[in-house]
């Protein structure tokens, strides 16, 4: 699948290569947000937030994902100058300070461009380049990667009864037609990674049957990611609040993992971290 020939078993992430194939990839979640599900509020100081950074690459994180605007279900967008104001700085400064990949999570092309210009190395766009029609070409024009997800609706919408009349077959399908518009645009396929959207417009049921079936998704000869953390299923499961839904979090990750996800996205990485190289080291024993 990858095509770096000095690392032949990593995929290229700007000027960063991930080594995605002999491990699991633990990515860091940083939302400056007021409303975000999860870690809403924590992180609307510089300081504070570019501290959590450090935090999150001490305790072992391969990646961090840097957030804007709440996609929670529910969520209203932001304009596009509050984004810029919650997430280019961040981004300079880790970019300047840290020797670590970072991925803007956002679904507005002139965001994406300026978080590229500042430092980030993947564009995380949870609409799969269907959203913004400049979104795809912003990319390409770059050496970013870029995460495509797959959505139901829009973070507004999305938990609206959603139904599907064959699941893993339309994530798969709706998955391969954002592919088409990053290849048509001019990304490589070794710069693209999938996400199946854990929470976006799924019920607990569909949640638990994309976890279960991931291996699926790996038709698309793309690496998976796969972000389950504190989401509302594991609360519905074990009847927990945000706050204690870590020990579901980790399960839901590492079942994932086993089934050939390449990176899980969490809030808790020194715990996810120390968990996935446990999994990793089971994995390639004998």
């Amino acid at each position: 699948m990858q095509i770096v020939t000095a690392h032949p078993k990593k995929f290229k992430c700007g000027r960063f290569c991930l080594d995605l194939f002999d491990r699991t990839n633990v990515m860091g979640i940083l939302n400056r947000t007021p409303d975000s599900f999860s870690d809403g509020g924590f992180f609307l100081d510089l300081e504070t937030a570019f501290n959590h950074v450090k935090q999150m690459v001490a305790d072992g994180s391969d990646i961090i994902d840097i957030g804007g605007e709440s996609t929670r279900p529910g969520a209203v967008p932001v304009t596009l100058l509050e984004e810029m104001d919650r997430t280019i700085p961040l981004i300079e400064k880790i970019s300047q300070n840290l020797n670590i990949p970072i991925s803007i999570d956002t679904s507005k092309h002139e965001v994406a461009k300026e978080a590229i210009r500042a430092g980030s190395a993947m564009v995380n766009d949870v609409t799969g380049l269907k959203r913004d029609p400049l979104m795809a070409e912003t990319i390409a024009s770059s050496d970013a990667a870029v995460c495509l997800m797959h959505m139901r609706g829009t973070p507004r919408d999305m938990q609206d009864n959603p139904k599907y009349d064959d699941l893993m077959i339309e994530v798969i399908n709706s998955l391969r037609e954002s592919i088409d518009i990053a290849v048509g645009a001019g990304i490589s396929r070794d710069k693209i990674i999938v996400d199946p959207g854990i929470g976006f417009g799924k019920t607990v049921q569909h949640n638990l049957t994309i976890i279960k079936e991931i291996a699926r998704l790996k038709v698309l000869a793309a690496p998976i990611l796969i972000g389950v953390s504190k989401k509302a299923f594991i609360g519905e499961i074990l009847d927990k609040n945000v706050d204690e839904r870590l020990m579901g979090s980790i399960s839901a990750s590492l079942f994932a993992a086993s089934g050939g996800a390449n990176i899980v996205r969490v809030h808790d990485v020194k715990e996810t971290a120390e968990a996935v190289r446990i999994h990793d080291a089971i994995q390639g024993a004998g």
